[in-house]
């Protein structure tokens, strides 16, 4: 067994900073790249740091500053930057076989295996592709192929990839232009800015009622699926209450619809169980996973359960790219380094901590209004004042680029701050993150109230 891996630098010198980020180098060389590349996420545009290197819960950037690493290459790196056992199964393959199409290969045989001894319920008809937009749009093409069905319903809000059937799951906007036929929303439960108005338990959960009625008055009655992120990650780390996904499962069940859970952000033990539907006791007829899935490296999948994965037959699911023997080795290396390191566990056993440094803090600074976690994903959302919960973009984007400046890599969306950590990052180290975070938002405050 390989030793976890760590960062080079001791826990009480970091984060290192040595020249103000982002700095000259990485001005520099961001300057060169957007002269050609176009479409930088939020996070780069805010903070354009040019990265040099990874190692364990660490990132160093081209001046030399190496960060607490708080996003996990936005929720890739559960099993930390660079591990040697996942690095050295990538070197093994590369040197062996890189890519065969979708012939068989023995290290997909035993990814295979070993997806569906963690995979919930029957979940046993696989197909690997090499991006999360990719693996929805095959989920999407299964629900139509098992169903006969060809219509939609998703979440208010949920994020499930940029080609056209992914999109149109999702919040439109004019540069996007419309939604394709057949799909509906529905609104998204979120307890802390309810769309309905109600508070959680009185509710009754009014949001799963009110999901039948949209299918009943937009839908032709022809719905094949059901789509949803479990939590929702880019709307800002949004944890829906205990009963609700119960609900919409039992509702699919009595109207003949299936279940689809997009699990490409929380699944691989980022809210510390292998997916987050085992949280609520619920298994989708399909699951589409990635991110954290070859801890880095490009690798997703979607699976069907057992009665149905003939249907992936029927699509043309294979791809290019998908369940090439590195993506293979890299996937199958994640999920043993996982088990041997009991990162499950971890990631559960970190979040608790920080979960509970978050609520402290809150009680000390008036722009937080709520925080919220599970395992290593969190989100904590700053607002101008608690009891209009008014959202408070330009604090987020300072609070943002002041901890990043001081030695935080992470997330930000808009006024909800994000936090997904590597599941091994040791407590001292964590902590160190959170104050760096509450420093942040006290020279926020003094700035801006």
């Amino acid at each position: 067994m390989h030793n976890q891996n760590r960062t080079h630098l001791k826990v009480d010198s970091l984060p290192h900073i040595v020249v103000t980020p982002p700095g000259p180098k990485s001005q520099q060389l961001h300057h060169r790249a957007s002269q050609y590349m176009k479409g930088y996420s939020s996070q780069v545009r805010l903070f354009p740091v040019a990265f040099a290197s990874g190692k364990g819960y660490t990132l160093t950037d081209v001046d030399g500053n190496t960060y607490i690493d708080f996003s996990s290459g936005i929720y890739v790196t559960g099993c930390g930057h660079c591990h040697p056992k996942i690095t050295e199964a990538i070197q093994k393959q590369v040197a062996t076989v890189v890519n065969c199409h979708d012939f068989t290969t023995e290290i997909k045989v035993k990814l295979l295996e070993k997806l569906v001894e963690i995979l919930p319920g029957d979940l046993s008809g696989i197909q690997f592709y090499s991006d999360g937009t990719a693996a929805v749009e095959a989920g999407l093409r299964a629900g139509r192929a098992a169903t006969g069905n060809s219509e939609f319903v998703s979440f208010w809000r949920d994020f499930h990839g940029k080609t056209l059937g992914a999109v149109s799951l999702a919040v439109m906007s004019e540069d996007k232009g419309m939604r394709a036929s057949g799909f509906f929303l529905a609104p998204r439960p979120d307890c802390y800015r309810c769309p309905f108005k109600m508070s959680y338990p009185d509710c009754g959960i009014y949001c799963a009622d009110f999901l039948e009625q949209v299918i009943e008055q937009e839908s032709t009655g022809r719905v094949a699926a059901v789509v949803m992120e479990p939590i929702q990650g880019w709307a800002g780390s949004i944890f829906p209450p205990p009963e609700f996904i119960p609900k919409v499962r039992e509702l699919c069940d009595r109207r003949g619809i299936l279940l689809i859970l997009d699990e490409i952000l929380t699944g691989m033990g980022r809210t510390g169980t292998w997916f987050a539907c085992e949280h609520y006791d619920v298994v989708p007829d399909i699951i589409i996973i990635g991110k954290g899935l070859g801890n880095g490296y490009p690798v997703t999948a979607v699976a069907i359960r057992e009665e149905r994965k003939d249907v992936l037959e029927k699509i043309s699911a294979s791809s290019s790219y998908g369940g090439n023997p590195v993506a293979c080795a890299a996937a199958l290396a994640t999920i043993e380094v996982m088990e041997e390191e009991n990162l499950l566990e971890k990631s559960a056993h970190l979040g608790e901590f920080i979960l509970l440094k978050l609520e402290e803090m809150m009680e000390r600074h008036p722009i937080i209004g709520d925080v919220r976690g599970k395992g290593c994903l969190f989100g904590v959302e700053l607002v101008k004042n608690r009891d209009s919960k008014e959202p408070f973009d330009e604090a987020g984007k300072l609070v943002y680029q002041k901890a990043f400046r001081k030695g935080l890599a992470w997330i930000p969306a808009g006024h909800i701050l994000r936090m997904s950590p590597p599941f091994m990052m040791p407590e001292e180290v964590a902590a160190k993150g959170i104050d760096i975070l509450e420093e942040a938002i006290d020279e926020t405050e003094r700035e801006l109230l």
